[in-house]
């Protein structure tokens, strides 16, 4: 654990992963080593991620349902949850999952380990709307394509996917995080699934992010 460098385990773990060609196996390492104080979990933060707390600000989702992919330990979950939404979030490390129960007891998120690459039947076509902020980033290519792909399938008819994530104009670049273009943002745009409003914002480092929401008709 390296505490002038947040980036540090998430870093290595990674770099460890990618090269056994397990592009997913660090996220539990690293949760895991974080529950047990060896390591430290960059994006976990006091407060929701901020591009979706500005995308929050006066929305109703009372009798709406969503689901929070790789939801780590459920800041933005219990976020989407405070807007009234009927909330489903998951998590491939089951130290995460378990994380966010016990930091959140009383909950009506429903924390569940779950596998993007191979999801749950229930899940398809079954939320009005779909958050994914920061996940697909995560991940090289291969297999980010097929990580885009199976973010789509879970937006029901007349859903809404919120995509959130760092912006670049390199393909596949160094990483994590690997820059997503405005190509792949193009690429969640399948099966009736269509950009609604596009934003890329520029914070005061000059870190470029896209937050963009799609409609399915």
């Amino acid at each position: 654990m390296t505490e002038s460098d947040p980036d540090a385990d998430a870093r290595r773990l990674s770099a460890e992963a990618y090269a056994r060609g397990e592009p997913t196996s660090w996220f539990e390492r690293l949760y895991a080593a974080a529950a047990g104080g060896r390591a430290i979990v960059p994006w976990d933060r006091e407060t929701p991620n901020p591009q979706l707390a500005d995308w929050g600000r006066d929305r109703d989702g009372a009798g709406k349902s969503a689901i929070v992919v790789g939801c780590g330990l459920g800041r933005d979950a219990e976020f989407i949850a405070g807007l009234g939404y009927t909330t489903t979030a998951f998590d491939l490390s089951a130290s995460a999952i378990a994380g966010a129960r016990g930091r959140y007891p009383t909950t009506a998120v429903s924390y569940e380990v779950a596998d993007l690459f191979d999801l749950p039947a229930r899940y398809l076509r079954a939320f009005d709307l779909v958050v994914e902020s920061y996940t697909v980033q995560s991940l090289p290519e291969p297999p980010r394509s097929a990580a885009i792909a199976a973010v789509t399938t879970m937006v029901a008819s007349g859903g809404a996917l919120l995509v959130i994530a760092a912006a670049g104009d390199v393909e596949n670049p160094p990483g994590p995080p690997f820059p997503l273009t405005r190509r792949e943002i193009d690429a969640f745009a399948v099966d009736g699934l269509a950009i609604d409003h596009l934003e890329e914002l520029v914070d005061g480092g000059g870190t470029r992010r896209w937050c963009v929401t799609f409609m399915r008709l």
